[in-house]
């Protein structure tokens, strides 16, 4: 969590963030309610920087389409 809430260029386009805590090892990261990654459904753990990536992503696809 760390790597993607001190990122600066990402915390521009963020108005909250919620860590909800939860049991039986799940993980679980949304976007504007849309499932981005699942620990459990993917059986292993983000590697680094990459649901960091997922988000940039999502957000340089939300920037292209309001423009």
């Amino acid at each position: 969590t760390d790597e993607v809430l001190g990122e600066r260029e990402i915390e521009a386009y963020v108005r909250s963030w919620h860590l909800i805590p939860a049991t039986g090892g799940k993980f679980e990261v949304t976007l504007n309610g849309e499932l981005i990654f699942s620990k459990k459904q993917l059986s292993r753990h983000a590697e680094e920087g990459e649901i960091k990536a997922i988000i940039q992503k999502k957000l340089d696809e939300l920037l292209k389409d309001s423009s």
